[in-house]
């Protein structure tokens, strides 16, 4: 394969267009076009479709642009450990994959500690479904994975689920929907507007049974598999929304709403997966250490 063939057509689906993709590269598009197509019938598939006036990948082209997106960040790393300079500090790659129905503002609480470690880190986040994330722990394409549920016994995955602490959880809402909700906690959820996480999250397979058992009956008017997205709507008074207790303060800051009520019949538990039985790598002792013994306390 012609490595600098596939290094256009890389640039190229990462860029959006060969115009783009041909000012990074200071090459002209007709120049580019014929490296793609080259590529192309190397590999005997076409990468690209028209779509309008742009270019989308094909099946095959996302299949390539997996594969050099590994590549090249191998490239760029063998890069780096050979331009060391002699004596200077050693820098640890750390690739931690986070499951996207854990929220981010908790994802970055667990994960800020890695960074405290003595040896200079490099951090390299991800995220996806969670077993999108375990099927790259396997391939040792990630030193961990941060979740909301342990790893199944039933996936076929060489790793190990550690514990890092759970927390019931607090519901929100802005203070102009507050003053529309009757009566107290949570008999005011009855009828009101309600934002949930998607049906993969851990909580929602708590949800129905609360409110079958508090015989509470609210107008569920959005789910989202991105917590950052649910919150969003939170903020502009669309719905009540819950998360978890430990990040009140952060979420009443940030997203400018109140505390409407807790419940410690609903609760999240959070999950670092790793290759590790017992756990050695210094970016993975400092979060899992961090979440037990002040984060979850």
């Amino acid at each position: 394969m012609n490595f600098k063939h596939l290094h256009y057509f890389w640039v190229t689906a990462k860029a959006g267009g060969i115009m783009r993709a041909g000012e990074q590269l200071h090459t002209t598009p007709q120049t580019l076009s014929g490296q793609i197509k080259l590529l192309e019938e190397w590999l005997g598939r076409k990468l690209f479709r028209k779509s309008g006036r742009h270019l989308e990948l094909t099946e095959d082209g996302r299949l390539a642009l997996g594969y050099a997106d590994q590549i090249f960040s191998l490239g760029i790393e063998l890069e780096e450990a050979v331009r060391q300079q002699h004596g200077a500090h050693k820098v640890l790659d750390f690739k931690v994959g986070v499951a996207d129905s854990v929220t981010k503002s908790l994802a970055y609480r667990l994960l800020e500690p890695a960074l405290e470690v003595t040896t200079p880190v490099r951090m390299i986040c991800s995220e996806g479904k969670f077993p999108d994330l375990l099927a790259k722990l396997a391939l040792n394409q990630l030193d961990l994975v941060i979740a909301d549920e342990p790893m199944s016994k039933r996936i076929s995955v060489k790793a190990f689920n550690h514990s890092l602490g759970r927390s019931p959880m607090s519901f929100f809402c802005t203070p102009g929907l507050k003053a529309q909700l009757k009566g107290p906690f949570p008999a005011c959820l009855n009828g009101a507007p309600m934002l949930l996480q998607g049906a993969q999250a851990s909580v929602r397979q708590q949800w129905e049974g609360w409110l079958s058992h508090h015989q509470i009956h609210p107008r569920t008017i959005g789910e989202f598999d991105d917590g950052a997205l649910m919150n969003a709507f939170g903020r502009k008074g669309r719905g009540v929304f819950m998360a978890p207790s430990v990040m009140e303060d952060d979420i009443a800051e940030q997203f400018g709403v109140e505390v409407i009520g807790r419940s410690d019949e609903l609760v999240e538990e959070f999950f670092a997966v790793s290759v590790e039985r017992r756990i050695t790598h210094p970016c993975v002792v400092a979060i899992t250490t961090a979440a037990r013994d002040q984060l979850f306390t």
